[in-house]
């Protein structure tokens, strides 16, 4: 953060989407276009695939090592998906948040869930749609790297996350890409500004107002 600026806590930026919607699309460039927020990195204990870092892209740790953190209520949220457990740990995130960064999850519906209802004044949801199910099943099918079964099996697991859209704080519908990511970066600098955040108004406006 600049130094002029005044100091405010940081917050957590979910976004969600159903796959082919186009949010690590939007994430991506997020993260690249704004330099005071980060990716969370979760907890999981899946093998590491090649070209993967440990602590950038997740933090690699044992079955064990995971249960001990879950019984020790080390994470925001955790959740076993497809044989292995995935988990966003507290402490990194809070003592971030307290310096003023921000952090962006990419996380489904249930995550979502978990994270607002432990930490909820820090939790902004957003959850990005697409303009139509036909356009979605052709941008799964431009991908070129899924069956058709696969692809039938995205599509209804796609709608069944979409009825989960009102459980978001904003709700985007990404037809254009760029007008999709430039709601998304508006989201998040106008959550940047609410006066609860601003936590260095209290001394600024004490100065003001004492003469």
């Amino acid at each position: 953060m600049a130094s002029d600026t005044l100091h405010r806590r940081g917050l957590m930026f979910i976004l969600s989407s159903p796959s082919g919607a186009g949010k690590t699309t939007i994430a991506r460039r997020l993260l690249a276009e704004d330099q005071e927020i980060a990716l969370s990195v979760s907890a999981t204990t899946r093998p590491m695939r090649p070209g993967e870092v440990d602590g950038k892209d997740y933090h690699f740790v044992s079955q064990d090592e995971f249960d001990r953190m879950v019984e020790a209520n080390a994470f925001f949220e955790w959740a076993h998906v497809f044989g292995h457990s995935y988990g966003t740990p507290k402490a990194h995130i809070r003592a971030g948040l307290k310096e003023g960064q921000d952090f962006l999850f990419d996380i489904d519906w249930q995550g979502t869930q978990q994270l607002h209802q432990k930490a909820q004044a820090d939790v902004v949801r957003v959850f990005i749609l697409p303009p139509s199910l036909d356009e979605l099943r052709r941008r799964l099918i431009g991908r070129a790297t899924d069956s058709a079964e696969v692809i039938a099996a995205r599509m209804a697991r796609a709608q069944a996350e979409i009825s989960h859209w009102d459980g978001y704080d904003y709700v985007v519908v990404n037809d254009d890409v760029e007008a999709c990511f430039t709601q998304v970066a508006e989201i998040l600098r106008a959550e940047r500004m609410r006066r609860t955040r601003q936590t260095g108004l209290i001394d600024f406006v004490r100065e003001l107002t004492r003469g």
